[in-house]
């Protein structure tokens, strides 16, 4: 099976990225899907000590929200607890610290807490907290450790979602107006007074036969080919999570190989 990819488009803005699947099936980008969602490894939140909290948030809500904020991760200096030298015990390679202390009346933002490794804070600044009144506090302690998507969702890395390529053939269309209207994903425009695909936008189309119902001179057919979405969180880039996604993949089936 020789498998291509070749990328449609990215969307930095949305820390999104679309690429084509070729040569695969079905089973194969369903396992990348799961590798990703699943065992690429990122820091979170997994230790709180709350010394203080006199907001209105209690203390395990707050906790919670400082879970699922998505920290920066350097796979490079950081190890898995299980597989660091110190036997998770707890050392500068398997833990990030990261401290929020706040007396200011208002929102308590992400920018605020301090972490002891510059290059990994939280992903986005004015992600809110809490919010503090006249006289209230917090203080809390974090510690960050890596973890998998499989043991907690605080820890997946991003979205990754595929679907057929899809095949679009216009024959004489009797009212292109309407399909053009009706189309959910904007796939069609007018062109000479025919229908016509737009080019860019046939990777969003979603299958959903609306402009074959509309007139049967539109086919719309899915070739083996899959249009792969993947949508970081921030706290990899798309590159480092298909990276990973791969070197996972290849020491799975090296450790099968191994029992067979």
């Amino acid at each position: 099976m020789a498998i291509k990819i070749e990328k449609i488009k990215e969307e930095k803005k949305k820390n999104k990225i679309i690429f084509l699947l070729k040569g695969s099936d079905e089973v194969f980008a369903n396992t990348i899907r799961r590798l990703v969602a699943e065992e690429v490894p990122t820091l979170a939140a997994e230790d709180l000590e709350i010394k203080e909290n006199s907001s209105a948030l209690y203390d395990e809500m707050l906790g919670l929200r400082i879970g699922l904020c998505p920290i920066k991760t350097d796979l490079k200096s950081y190890n898995l607890k299980e597989n660091c030298k110190c036997e998770g015990e707890g050392c500068a390679q398997c833990e990030l610290k990261i401290g929020i202390k706040s007396s200011k009346k208002g929102y308590v933002y992400a920018e605020q807490a301090e972490s002891s490794d510059p290059k990994c804070t939280f992903v986005f600044d004015k992600m809110p907290l809490t919010k503090l009144l006249s006289k209230q506090k917090v203080d809390i302690q974090i510690i960050a450790t890596l973890g998998k998507g499989k043991d907690h969702a605080k820890w997946v890395p991003g979205a990754a979602f595929f679907k057929k390529e899809p095949v679009i053939s216009i024959g004489n269309v009797s009212d292109p107006q309407t399909v053009v209207t009706s189309c959910p994903q904007n796939v069609f425009e007018i062109k000479g007074n025919k229908l016509a695909v737009i080019k860019e936008n046939i990777y969003d189309c979603h299958l959903c036969q609306k402009c074959v119902d509309l007139d049967k001179n539109i086919t719309l057919e899915d070739s083996d080919n899959f249009v792969y979405s993947l949508e970081t969180w921030g706290q990899l880039n798309n590159k480092e999570i298909l990276t990973q996604t791969a070197k996972i993949l290849v020491e799975k089936i090296e450790e099968m190989e191994q029992l067979i």
